[in-house]
């Protein structure tokens, strides 16, 4: 959600941190600032609302120079997002702390703190954690000593980055239940909360755990565990490139990445298949035994996640007979579910740092529902540390905040491991070795939707002065529907909902009219001939229908009706496939509204807050 930099070093290290904030600008955010400790010894801070460029602007009449300091891009939680309540947050200007995360506990020491004489200058909780550690220091501890008592007194999750100009050559981190990274250079070190801000500077970090604190100079990297003690975490060393993030040729990272899917698939199916059948061994150690004693899965995920756990539990209850139950993560933690004996609790996410989808996570493990296993984009990611097993979707980066390639390589790991339990149930072996061929296929059948490209930019012309928008799909088809509904909604502010095809006559039927579109996915299957009956009767009321159809299926265009045909594809993947032009159509509708693609109002990618 919220982005963290910081840096210590020898050279000026405020470009640094700029160009640290906007590689991390695809997170979301509506604020941004930085601190550094200047050559004089004091704090410069420079805030303000809005986007990077709005920073540089005030910076350009308020020039910072340091080689100690500390970046931030905050998403509103509490308080507006205005220049007093963005980060960096002040302590009588002796110490500056970013954090992202929330304290819970926030109100109960803002009171405390009044009490003592602290002055408050933001709404945000954030600022309870700087006075608390200007308070520490007071009383004679040194910095990391004051972060290290500060954080004991927290209640909720953080991230920090500490600075303090009576220690200018030190930055202090500390993180608990949300994501922090050390970069390791050559006389100068840095933090983030993605890799991805620290490209241009470095390929090696260290990821820290949950409760480590770390001290960090220019020349040294002193980190201590939940229990105070020295450890070492191990380096890494990234494979991504600072080119790997960038834009390339397109204008937007999401349609980028639109394109990047056959790729993706390929990438996530590469060394799982041999010889038509799926190696259990991508699953990591152990899956095998684990495997053998699953009797159900529980899918617990957010967002798109949750719409590919959907489409997922078609699959295993049809193809592997396996039942499967799928829940909101922000849902399922705050009931009392029954989950059935040895289950296999998925969780689903593509940054691996999804709050709720954690909290899920832990919560299913403290109440012993059964082992665990990870469906992740990033494999430093917490949710991959937290489950017994993992399939990494090999995505590569992901900077817009509409999920695309994540979604549909979360889809292909997701049938990898239907096939895995299912030949321990319902699946006979010809069956397998049938999905592995038509899972091979999908990079070349997702090429040719993209070249559908031009026409579903044609006919997304017919959205632009639409404010409203339904979608349709029955089986596998309706998760499909609902997450091109959330794509249309995330990236142009269309209102729009999906359904079950058959629910329209329960009420949904009631809203269609001329200014209400209606988008229909409709694969050869099963139901094709229940959908078009469905169908008729948006027609038979004057809707507007834009059907996304096999080229098989005679759907007939006319008046009313606009068809959009694909090449024919096996049900087992069609939800992957058809997903695709969807994606398409919600590109181009909000390149025609004009809005801000890559990083819609209000949103963040990832949501690392409940």
């Amino acid at each position: 959600m919220c982005g963290i930099v910081g840096a210590v070093a020898e050279r000026d290290i405020v470009p640094v941190l700029l160009e640290g904030l906007r590689r991390l600008e695809y997170r979301g955010y509506d604020s941004a600032g930085i601190a550094v400790i200047n050559d004089d010894g004091h704090i410069g801070r420079v805030r303000a609302p809005g986007k990077i460029k709005d920073l540089d602007a005030v910076l350009a009449k308020d020039p910072q120079k340091g080689h100690t300091g500390i970046g931030h891009t905050r998403w509103a939680t509490h308080g507006k997002p205005t220049t007093a309540n963005a980060h960096p947050h002040l302590s009588r200007q002796s110490v500056a702390v970013v954090h992202n995360g929330i304290i819970e506990n926030h109100e109960a020491l803002r009171r405390e703190q009044t009490e003592g004489g602290y002055e408050f200058t933001s709404e945000t909780d954030t600022e309870v954690i700087v006075h608390m550690i200007h308070q520490c220091m007071a009383n004679g501890k040194n910095m990391l000593d004051a972060v290290r008592e500060a954080t004991t007194k927290l209640e909720g999750a953080y991230a920090l980055g500490v600075v303090s100009n009576t220690e200018k050559d030190r930055l202090i981190t500390a993180r608990l239940g949300s994501p922090l990274v050390i970069g390791i250079g050559i006389g100068e070190h840095f933090i983030a909360s993605d890799v991805a801000a620290l490209l241009p500077v470095t390929q090696k970090f260290i990821f820290l755990k949950d409760g480590d604190v770390a001290d960090i100079t220019k020349d040294k990297v002193t980190i201590y565990d939940v229990n105070g003690e020295v450890v070492e975490r191990p380096i890494t060393i990234s494979q991504l490139t600072a080119d790997s993030v960038g834009k390339g040729e397109y204008n937007h990272y999401m349609k980028k990445e639109i394109h990047e899917q056959p790729n993706a698939i390929a990438e996530t199916l590469e060394g799982r298949i041999s010889k038509k059948r799926v190696l259990e061994g991508a699953f990591g150690v152990g899956a095998s035994e684990i495997f053998d004693e699953v009797k159900g899965v529980h899918i617990i995920a957010c967002g798109t996640s949750y719409h590919a756990g959907m489409i997922a539990r078609y699959w295993f209850e049809s193809l592997a007979g396996v039942p499967c139950s799928v829940e909101v993560a922000s849902e399922f933690r705050y009931r009392y579910p029954v989950v059935r004996n040895n289950s296999l609790i998925i969780s689903i996410s593509q940054s691996g740092e999804t709050a709720d989808t954690l909290a899920a996570l832990q919560e299913a493990k403290k109440r012993g529902y059964g082992h665990s296993l990870a469906i992740c984009n990033v494999p430093e990611s917490s949710l991959v540390r937290e489950s017994d097993l993992f399939l990494m979707t090999r995505a590569g980066p992901e900077i817009g905040v509409a999920s695309t390639k994540a979604f549909t390589t979360q889809l292909a790991s997701l049938m990898l491991l239907v096939i895995a339990l299912g030949r321990r149930h319902a699946m006979p072996a010809h069956v397998e070795e049938a999905l592995v061929s038509h899972l091979i296929s999908l990079p070349a059948k997702i090429e040719a939707v993209l070249a559908l490209d031009d026409k579903i930019k044609e006919v997304a012309k017919q959205f632009g002065d639409k404010n409203h928008a339904l979608f349709l799909g029955r089986g596998t088809q309706y998760p499909v529907a609902m997450e091109g509904a959330l794509k249309l909604k995330e990236i142009s502010y269309i209102h729009a909902e999906a359904y079950p095809a058959g629910e329209l006559k329960h009420g949904p039927l009631a809203l269609v009219d001329a200014n209400m579109p209606v988008i229909a996915v409709a694969p050869n299957n099963e139901l094709l001939e229940k959908l078009k009956s469905n169908l008729q009767e948006v027609s038979a009321r004057g809707g507007q229908l834009l059907v996304f159809a096999d080229e098989s299926v005679h759907v007939e265009a006319e008046e009313g009706i606009e068809v959009v045909s694909l090449a024919s594809v096996d049900d087992s993947i069609a939800p992957i496939v058809y997903s695709v032009p969807l994606q398409l159509l919600s590109y181009h509708v909000a390149v025609l509204k004009g809005t801000d693609i890559d990083q819609p109002r209000n949103l963040a990618k990832s949501v690392t807050v409940e």
